[in-house]
């Protein structure tokens, strides 16, 4: 018996040894040892726990990991309890309340299930990884890749905002990288329950590892007379005395400042017609996915089909857009490319890749090209909104932004005097249409002085006095305050003296666009003393005028246009905290902390807003709204900015807007064309430019932020179309009605702070059991209550809608029920967009106001939509300052029993300085038996409260 005890604990003793040799116990989590067969295989495998559903994994082939540093996790985020299984033979188990996650000790693959031992999302069999050794500058580090498994029925929604007009990512490839247009943020919410939030700052891909390639790196190409090598470039202009051009065309790649010079030379592209064709041969069979990149008009057809309908960008700004087609191997397909370049310079490219590899295929696939070890942050939740609470966990709450900023901007590119803006604001006010917010963009400087935030003289007189006759018309200014500094101005020579400027730019000469073309940078984010001093040189010049608002433009950061990575990562680097390649992507965070530490280190209790064009993971933690970029004035780019907002709502950072209208303007709307003929009819290319206005203006009154902005032609009201005109009327329409709502739309203010709430919802945020929605990128909740349907075609006066299960809907224009589960026909004219509300909605409308601080809504109707049990609780505080942090705020619940007809208003909970005391609620009801169209002024029961609870029975 002695015998045998000492043997069981000489046994103990080996396992323990061996156990203590798998892994070992660090502070908040394991390290899990793995075998390496290779130097560049997985060594160590790092589970952290944050909460009981957050998770950092991290992994790496060396022997000690790197020291902890990130850019976008906020600190003091406290470890939560778990325990350690080691009772596996071949993994270690860490368990949480909610989580079991098991990492083996065989090949370091990761999975993680939930308390019951279900698997919520693994790595694939192998664990997934890879790291290829990388240095940039000296600096050591690793291209990283994981592979997960993804059934067949996963999507995938986020990534930040892209203009492709894709939603639902799963099958898909993404390029990470920020653009003008283009806002990266490597975040992604899985119809499974969970987030993954990957923690790399370079230039990263999602669903497919490889860059794509030019055509002659894929195909076989031949030429239109069917000789093989490549395809056919006609070069026709119209253009008197210029002879067509014929040529080869190796590839159709024209898509930067340096490929562009392969186009024939002195071959005027301004009024040419372009034609790429012959055909291709794929060397397998299977899905071939492509990019165009285009500027100009484009249109491709593959297989003899149009695959590519006409398309349109500026010269100077081009879009990319991305098609597959599955083609067999050793068959000779037709392609054909018409394009249309737009102006001198001008830019086309094709490019695609091969069916993907099998380890990639129908999996989750994250690749970044420089990291120290491979990092990510697993979030696990029930819904999306749990999901995105856990991603604001990680990076940080969503601030509230002020009051005034939920109303109306406008903008334009640009006021250029200050006469010009103060005009258009009390033009506002004299046509009574309500505005809070009117903007200066870029160029109020003297021409050869950007970035010296000196106005020009001759134009801007009296900033001061500007500030204040705006203030007086109780508006708010927001300014254009760029990262960007010509080398002659003081303020470049003072981040200079520092080290603090990109300095590839000023060795290279690089000009920028204005006048003759001056020579300038930008200033080094990463650096905490350059960050310091960026906002004190807004301090010094721009604060003390009592501007409202920061723009902060070109934020990605944009040194020059359309140049080739390499080069971008050369003007835009080496940065304080290591290469441009390794820290290619966060440059909008930094800045954006530059400004916001710095005013609430001057006014802490003053709310910040920031608006920039750029952004990453923590960008809300800011105060910070992105914009859409400039994008082009068609009907298809403004369908694109729906799933391009959804997206970017679903990776977590709430406040979205983007140019209504579009900013860059086809030639035929600003040729100078008369809006109307001797027989007063419209100009047709006026005639449609009205009415994508009216469209877009409809869209853009539920965006998170409503906003205005663009180019020539004018973007206020009057300037699109006359008063009377039915565009004109609509603009003006949906404007009073978002101002109406503003109780609505500030409650959800409060929300995405208190709740970690998101304002422009997916469908399938409030409807996850109806699995129609996860691909539905052209309708979306505002809040909680209103479907909105957006109109993208000229001339539609109708659209299909799916009005999703779990619900019935209420026709807000007419009052009429609607059953949920299937899709519909509906109106759609000229004037209005299909909008529903969900049944059972309570919606608080306020009262008519043309600027959000005019008056306190001492009188709240109160909209019931009948049908089921419905809540809201409506949200006050002081609208401008951070107060709400220390609980000076008020909530006050509207619950609607649908059973006992029953809507009880709740005792106020909290008190805030200057808080209506007493107020009236006016309850009108609609049901499926009593429909009503929405009205301001209905009739209702009408309630005295005083902030005690009140229950009232419905008529």
């Amino acid at each position: 018996m002695i015998r045998k005890k000492i043997h069981i604990l000489l046994v103990g003793l080996l396992l323990a040894g061996c156990s203590a040799k798998q892994y070992q116990m660090i502070d908040g989590g394991v390290v899990v040892n793995v075998k390496q067969k290779s130097k560049t295989d997985t060594h160590k495998v790092r589970l952290q726990v944050v909460r009981d559903e957050l998770i950092h994994v991290s992994a790496t082939p060396d022997n000690e990991f790197p020291k902890d540093s990130t850019l976008i996790i906020v600190p003091g985020l406290k470890n939560t309890p778990f325990t350690v299984d080691n009772s596996h033979k071949d993994s270690i188990m860490l368990v949480t309340s909610r989580l079991r996650v098991a990492v083996s000790n065989l090949d370091g693959g990761v999975k993680f299930k939930d308390k019951d031992g279900k698997v919520i999302l693994a790595e694939k069999q192998g664990g997934g990884k890879t790291f290829t050794p990388i240095e940039v500058e000296g600096t050591k580090g690793f291209s990283v890749r994981q592979i997960f498994n993804s059934p067949a029925d996963e999507a995938f929604h986020g990534l930040g905002q892209h203009q492709a007009d894709e939603f639902n990512y799963k099958g898909k490839s993404e390029e990470l990288f920020q653009y003008n247009t283009k806002v990266s943020v490597p975040f992604i919410v899985s119809n499974k329950n969970y987030g993954l939030l990957w923690d790399s700052y370079s230039l990263s891909r999602f669903g497919d590892s490889r860059p794509y390639k030019q055509l002659n790196n894929v195909f076989k190409l031949y030429d239109k007379t069917g000789k093989q090598g490549s395809l056919t470039g006609t070069y026709t202009s119209k253009d008197k005395g210029v002879e067509t051009l014929v040529r080869n065309e190796e590839s159709i790649f024209f898509e930067d400042i340096k490929s562009i010079k392969n186009l024939p030379k002195n071959f005027p592209l301004k009024n040419a017609n372009v034609t790429y064709e012959g055909e291709i041969e794929a060397p397998e069979s299977g899905d071939f996915k492509f990019t165009l990149y285009y500027a100009g008009y484009v249109k491709v057809y593959l297989n003899n089909k149009l695959v590519v309908p006409e398309r349109w960008r500026t010269a100077w700004n081009p879009n990319s857009y991305k098609f597959s087609m599955p083609l067999e191997a050793g068959k000779r397909v037709p392609l054909r490319i018409e394009w249309q370049p737009d102006g001198g310079t001008s830019y086309c490219g094709l490019r695609a890749l091969t069916p993907q590899q099998a380890d990639e295929k129908d999996n989750q696939v994250w690749w970044s090209e420089m990291n120290k070890k491979l990092d990510y942050y697993f979030v696990y939740g029930n819904d999306a909104d749990e999901i995105i609470k856990g991603y604001r966990m990680l990076t940080g709450k969503s601030q509230i932004m002020p009051k005034w900023a939920m109303g109306y901007w406008q903008s334009r590119e640009r006021y250029k005097t200050q006469d010009e803006i103060l005009t258009n604001l009390k033009e506002f006010r004299k046509r009574k249409i309500p505005i809070d917010n009117i903007v200066l963009d870029w160029n109020y400087w003297e021409e050869n002085a950007w970035g010296s935030h000196e106005f020009d003289k001759k134009r801007f007189p009296d900033p001061q006095g500007m500030v204040d006759s705006i203030h007086a018309l109780n508006g708010k200014m927001m300014i254009s305050v760029w990262p960007k500094f010509y080398k002659t101005t003081e303020h470049f020579k003072e981040f200079d003296r520092k080290g603090w400027m990109y300095q590839q730019a000023i060795k290279d000469s690089v000009r920028d666009w204005v006048g003759p073309g001056y020579v300038g940078s930008f200033y080094d984010a990463y650096s905490g003393g350059a960050r310091k001093l960026f906002w004190k040189q807004i301090y010094d010049n721009l604060y003390p005028l009592g501007i409202d608002a920061w723009w902060m433009d070109a934020s990605e950061p944009n040194v020059l246009d359309c140049t080739d990575m390499d080069y971008r990562k050369a003007l835009c680097g080496p940065t304080a905290l290591g290469s441009s390649t390794e820290y290619f992507n966060t440059y909008a965070l930094m800045n954006a902390e530059a400004i916001y530490n710095g005013q609430r280190s001057v006014a802490p209790n003053k709310r910040v807003f920031l608006l920039t064009r750029s952004g990453f993971a923590g960008l809300q933690r800011y105060s910070t709204a992105t914009w859409s970029g400039d994008i082009a004035t068609r009907w298809e780019d403004m369908k694109a900015q729906i799933s391009a907002g959804l997206n970017f709502a679903v990776s977590g950072i709430p406040y979205w807007t983007m140019d209504i209208g579009g900013f860059c303007v086809e030639d035929r709307y600003v040729a100078g064309q008369q809006q109307y003929d001797k027989n007063g009819q419209e100009n047709k290319d006026y005639k449609e430019w009205r009415e994508l206005n009216a469209r877009w203006f409809q869209f853009g009154a539920f965006a998170p932020l409503y906003r205005a902005h663009g180019q020539f032609p004018y973007r206020e009201p009057w300037n699109i179309a006359p008063e009377g005109h039915p565009a004109y009327k609509s603009i003006v329409y949906y404007t009073n009605l978002r101002y109406r709502l503003m109780p609505y739309i500030y409650t959800m203010a409060g929300m995405t702070y208190f709740n970690d709430y998101t304002i422009m919802r997916p469908l399938f945020m409030d409807f996850q059991a109806d699995k129609k929605v996860e691909n539905i990128s052209d309708q979306f909740m505002f809040g909680p209550a209103f479907m909105v349907c957006p109109v993208y075609s000229y001339e539609a006066r109708n659209r299909n809608v799916y009005f999703p299960a779990g619900s019935n809907w209420y026709d807000f224009y007419t009052g009429n029920y609607i059953t949920g589960g299937k899709q519909v026909s509906v109106d759609a004219p000229y004037e209005h967009i299909p909008l529903f509300i969900k049944e059972g909605s309570i919606i608080p409308v306020g009262p008519e106001i043309q600027y959000t601080g005019e008056k306190k809504a001492d009188k709240i109707v109160l909209y019931v939509y009948k049908g089921k049990d419905g809540s809201f609780t409506l949200y006050e505080d002081e609208d401008s300052n951070y107060n709400y942090e220390t609980g000076k705020y008020a909530n006050i619940s509207l619950t609607y029993n649908n059973t006992n007809n029953t809507l009880t208003i709740g005792e106020r909970k909290g008190q805030f300085d200057g808080m209506l005391k007493n107020r009236t609620f006016v309850i009108v009801t609609v049901s499926k038996d009593k429909p009503k169209a929405f009205n301001y002024d209905a009739d209702g029961q009408s309630v005295t409260y005083d902030g005690r609870e009140q229950k009232v029975t419905l008529k």
